[in-house]
C-alpha cells in the first residue's frame, strides 16, 4: 500500500505552528502544497520586540490550542521551553528543528528529521528525504519523492537533475537544493562544523545516492 493510500485511510493529522516574525512562512508554504491529509489548524504568530530574557512567557505564549503535533518556529530560548513545557502537559509532540532542546523532536533541520512514532501523516511525508529514481541509459530520467524537506526544496530541486548523468545529479541535487534552503547559512553547529545550509545538501545527496545504488 503506498504513503498516499494510508493517508487517505485516516484522519487528517492536526498540526499548530509556533512563529516569530513570520518564521515559519516558507514551512507553511511547503506543507500545504506537498502535504496530503494535513490540517493546519492554528497558527500563532509572536512580532512583537522580545527582551532579552522573558521570565513570564505565559504572557506571549497562549494555551488555547488542542492538536496532534507542534511545529515550533520560534526563536526565543524562554519561549520555545515554555512551549515544550505546554506540550508536555497536553501530550502532544513538538518538533523544533535546528533547537535541541529537552523534551521537543531537534532535528538539525527540517529535512533532517527521522521517523518518529505518533507524527502522523506529517512524519510519513516530511523529514529526511527518500527518493525513487528512474534512470534510462545512465541518465536521470524521472524523480519520485516519497519524503522531502517541509520547506518544499526536495520537490522544487527535482527538475534540476532531470537528464543529468548519475554522477552529475548528486552534485547538482545539493547544490539545488542548498540555493532553495531557508536555513541560516552563518549559523555554524560547534560540533560537525556545518552550517544548516551544508547539512541540506548533504542529506539530500546522501538520499540520491541510496535511490541510486541503494546503499
Amino acid at each position: 500500500m503506498s504513503n498516499s493510500q494510508l493517508c487517505r485511510e485516516r484522519k487528517a493529522t492536526k498540526i499548530i505552528i509556533f512563529q516569530q516574525n513570520g518564521s515559519g512562512e516558507e514551512k507553511i508554504a511547503g506543507i500545504k502544497e506537498f502535504g496530503t491529509d494535513l490540517e493546519i489548524s492554528k497558527v500563532f504568530n509572536i512580532d512583537l520586540a522580545l527582551p532579552e530574557l522573558i521570565d513570564e512567557p505565559e504572557e506571549y505564549l497562549s494555551e488555547n490550542f488542542s492538536g496532534d503535533l507542534v511545529l515550533c518556529f520560534l526563536k526565543h530560548p524562554d519561549l520555545i521551553d515554555h512551549l515544550v513545557s505546554i506540550c508536555q502537559k497536553k501530550k502532544i509532540p513538538v518538533i523544533a528543528a535546528g533547537k535541541k532542546h529537552q523534551g521537543a523532536i531537534s532535528p538539525f533541520t527540517c529535512c533532517g528529521l527521522g521517523r518518529h512514532s505518533g507524527l502522523g501523516a506529517y512524519g510519513e511525508q516530511f523529514g529526511f528525504p527518500e527518493l525513487e529514481i528512474s534512470l534510462e541509459e545512465n541518465l536521470i530520467k524521472g524523480i519520485t519523492i516519497k519524503r522531502g524537506a517541509s520547506c518544499g526544496a526536495t520537490w522544487h530541486a527535482a527538475p534540476e537533475i532531470i537528464g543529468l548523468t548519475t554522477e552529475e545529479a548528486l552534485v547538482s541535487y545539493a547544490r539545488a537544493v542548498q540555493y532553495l534552503c531557508t536555513a541560516n547559512p552563518a549559523a555554524f553547529d560547534p560540533i560537525t562544523g556545518k552550517s544548516a545550509l551544508h547539512y541540506a545538501g548533504d542529506v539530500h545527496a546522501a538520499a540520491l545516492k541510496k535511490a541510486l545504488t541503494g546503499k
